[in-house]
């Protein structure tokens, strides 16, 4: 290839701050995206430069605009990351590459879901207001925002995400396959929060167990209400026992299942056996959303039920994965992908700016993960009759 092929322009600073501030090297970065050790080091250290499609294979690995490793001047972090992804990351130094790709991407969702609200000027959506709550009450906190939210008797992830999503905060789910969109079934990241006055949003992995995605989303919530600050959660967190995540899976669990449902469960009928502590509960995890765990600890927490029994089902059932990771298949209905990742609050925002005539077909697609143009009129005719 002659060298005019190349783009010349690069700055290698910003390749080098790109790689320091995912925690690799540039020949690891080299071999991440396909190109040669040697064009790499001659690029960092020559002034050589790479073809389009090799540089747009390093923005894409780090989630930037090609044009970004064109600018001469130095890199801001302040600029590049907001404070709430610097909370995150710093809370958990050893966020991966994709990780920390996909906190911007959601930061990203935001921007265009707050422009193109502005644009709509429609009552459809009010901005976050946090609820007054005490500091040092959980119980209290969780009784006043299940009024908050509206929470019926029955409920379930969708349900909650409705509720939360009416109160202006957004609620994105991770999708199942892989790609730009999905948390890494080894990953041990269970859910994330990015406050922000005005629209915090609440990411929560995809799980195959719906009642895992809705405690979640209520841990989430905590910190978000309780704690007012972005958050990075483990799924070792969700059953913490030490502060804030103690909080939080209070919260969470009280918010789940209110000490009124408790009084539905017949003690008396409690299998001695923790293999049967699933059917046991099934009428009210079914009702509630809430898994046969959660319902269990509430009950530990009251005195009515044994430390040895939850611990016995906690054995039980400590091999079980609850990881979702499509396994290939149909994707017949990929169309309706962007509601159950984004939720329909966000997705209703870009299709009522589409029919406002305030973007194009292809910036809707682009806001939707990249549809077809035939599935974005398919997406609007299922959201016209849900």
């Amino acid at each position: 290839m002659k060298p005019m092929d190349r783009i010349q322009s690069i700055n290698p600073a910003r390749i080098a701050w790109c790689c320091a501030d995912h925690g690799i090297t540039p020949e690891a970065l080299a071999a991440e995206v396909g190109i040669s050790a040697d064009r790499m080091s001659a690029v960092m250290h020559d002034g050589e430069g790479l073809t389009f499609n090799q540089l747009r294979s390093v923005a894409d690995f780090f989630g930037r605009g090609v044009l970004f490793f064109l600018e001469a001047e130095p890199v801001e972090a302040p600029q590049v990351h907001t404070p709430q992804f610097r909370t995150l990351a710093s809370q958990n130094p050893e966020l991966s590459p994709r990780l920390k790709n996909l906190i911007e991407r959601v930061e990203k969702q935001r921007q265009i879901f707050l422009s193109l609200q502005d644009e709509l000027d429609s009552d459809a959506w009010t901005s976050f207001e946090a609820p007054d709550l005490p500091s040092r009450d959980v119980a209290t906190a969780a009784r006043r925002v299940r009024q908050w939210l509206g929470l019926g008797d029955k409920n379930d992830f969708e349900s909650y995400r409705t509720a939360v999503e009416a109160k202006g905060i957004l609620v994105f789910r991770t999708n199942g396959y892989n790609g730009k969109w999905q948390i890494a079934k080894e990953s041990p990241i269970a859910g994330f929060a990015l406050y922000d006055e005005q629209c915090p949003v609440i990411v929560v992995k995809k799980m195959a167990s719906e009642a895992t995605q809705s405690f979640t989303l209520m841990h989430e919530l905590a910190h978000v209400l309780l704690h007012k600050t972005s958050w990075i959660d483990e799924e070792s967190d969700l059953r913490s026992t030490q502060g804030r995540e103690r909080e939080a899976n209070q919260f969470a669990g009280l918010v789940l299942v209110p000490d009124a449902f408790l009084k539905q469960i017949d003690d008396m009928s409690r299998p001695a056996e923790a293999a049967m502590l699933d059917e046991w509960l099934r009428p009210h995890h079914l009702k509630w959303g809430a898994s046969t765990e959660v319902i269990l600890r509430r009950l530990m927490d009251v005195g009515r039920l044994p430390l040895a029994v939850y611990m016995a089902y906690r054995e039980l059932v400590s091999d079980r994965t609850y990881n979702n990771e499509d396994q290939g298949g149909s994707r017949a209905y990929r169309y309706r992908e962007p509601r159950h990742m984004f939720g329909d609050r966000y997705v209703r925002t870009v299709l009522d700016s589409l029919s406002a005539q305030h973007i194009t077909l292809s910036k809707a697609s682009g806001y939707l993960d990249g549809l077809k143009i035939a599935d974005v009129h398919a997406l609007e005719r299922f959201c016209a009759h849900p």
